[in-house]
């Protein structure tokens, strides 16, 4: 298991808004998406589905530091902060390869259910064992820019 995630594309030309640049809401797709990306490589959805579980968002937080533009390459890098008893954080930063600025950071904080009942419930061990911890206080030595 890899603790950082990277997920590298084009920015597509329908990722464009009004004033010219990648739209806010964009960027939440390209997060999550990397989420569920990442999540699959590391067999999390598998065990998910076997504990008879499913994930949902309760929250997250983007702080947008500058734009991007169509045509370039970005690299979302995602991992996984914590894990609690019914809750995990995940943090991400999008870069623009060109350069290394961050474009945007942020987090999501994701809430296990029971499947069935759709209430919270404990993130089993199995589903756990699945994700690689990158705590806090460790991150400024494992991420480097691009």
């Amino acid at each position: 298991m890899k603790q950082i995630y990277r997920h590298n594309f084009i920015v597509p030309d329908d990722a464009i808004d009004e004033n010219g640049h990648v739209n806010n809401l964009v960027y939440l797709r390209w997060v999550l998406d990397t989420a569920l990306l990442h999540f699959d490589s590391q067999g999390s959805a598998l065990a998910t589905r076997a504990a008879g579980g499913t994930w949902i968002v309760r929250s997250h937080r983007i702080e947008y530091l500058l734009p991007a533009f169509a045509g370039e390459h970005i690299s979302i890098w995602s991992w996984v902060s914590n894990i609690r008893r019914v809750q995990s954080l995940r943090k991400y930063k999008i870069f623009r390869l060109e350069d290394s600025a961050i474009l945007a950071e942020g987090e999501i904080n994701w809430v296990f259910l029971d499947a069935k009942t759709g209430m919270m419930r404990s993130i089993p061990k199995d589903v756990q064992a699945t994700f690689e911890i990158l705590p806090e206080d460790q991150e400024a030595a494992v991420i480097k820019l691009p």
